[in-house]
């Protein structure tokens, strides 16, 4: 599929998707359809399923699909592991990014660059690529030599998770919670460089998050709030000014539309 400028349209469609993980079930009857060149804000209380969405769109085995399907460019993804999902061009952000120890940056990202090129790869060009990218994040150039994430802070973590973005230049990138254990400097950095990427490649972006200052860098098309695992209203920016003004339990557009859901 291709869009008015004649560049091609990838499309996240999740339909009616119920998880479920050690019997409790967290999303039910969940929709979403994200194009690219979309960015789709996503919010809610603590606990309402917004972290398990991103996991389940990139195929975290630890949760399971009773109902539903997620499809990508009309390709059902349901059985997908999380490797085949990342071939597609899915990318997720990870709100707590793992340590991996005895693994550097460097070997990490050109193994998965050079899986994702195959003949194409070039080494000389990828070093080139991630030293640009590394400058541009204002990381230190020796984090690439190290372990990944081994003691690296809440900001160098999650600039490291932009840093895999940037080499792997997914059509759809999940955020979650990037925004979470940076300061103000390392935000605008971080947001900076979200939307480079995203004027650059116009992949599609879901960005999960609880804070306005965020969204001051990044504005999103579509917001929509979360609560018991459904979304239970969808609209545009103004609605993050309704939240940050309200909150979400003493809003009574939430509670009337919810009970009118029901």
């Amino acid at each position: 599929m291709y869009n008015c400028n004649g560049d091609v349209m990838h499309i996240l469609k999740i339909e009616n998707l119920t998880v479920e993980i050690e019997n409790k079930t967290i999303l039910k009857d969940f929709n979403l359809e994200v194009k690219s060149g979309e960015i789709h804000v996503i919010m809610g209380p603590n606990g309402t399923g917004k972290s398990t969405l991103s996991k389940v769109i990139m195929g975290d085995n630890n949760y399971k699909i009773t109902k539903g399907t997620i499809k990508y460019d009309d390709i059902i993804i349901n059985n997908y592991t999380p490797d085949q999902r990342a071939k597609l061009g899915i990318f997720l952000s990870m709100q707590l990014p793992l340590e991996i120890e005895g693994v550097t940056n460097a070997d990490l990202l050109r193994t998965a660059v050079h899986i994702k090129e195959e003949n194409n790869f070039k080494l000389f060009n990828f070093i080139k690529e991630l030293e640009n990218n590394v400058l541009k994040l204002k990381m230190n150039k020796e984090m690439i030599h190290r372990s990944v994430n081994v003691g690296f802070s809440g900001g160098e973590r999650k600039k490291n998770e932009i840093l895999q973005m940037y080499m792997l230049k997914p059509t759809t990138v999940i955020l979650d919670e990037i925004d979470s254990g940076l300061d103000v400097d390392s935000l605008k950095i971080v947001a900076n460089n979200i939307m480079n990427y995203y004027n650059e490649f116009n992949p599609s972006l879901i960005v999960i998050t609880h804070y306005q200052r965020l969204l001051d860098y990044i504005k999103p098309n579509f917001v929509h709030i979360l609560k018991d695992g459904k979304i239970i209203k969808s609209g545009d920016s103004s609605l993050v000014k309704e939240i940050e003004k309200n909150g979400y339990n003493s809003s009574e557009f939430i509670i009337k539309d919810y009970e009118n859901n029901e």
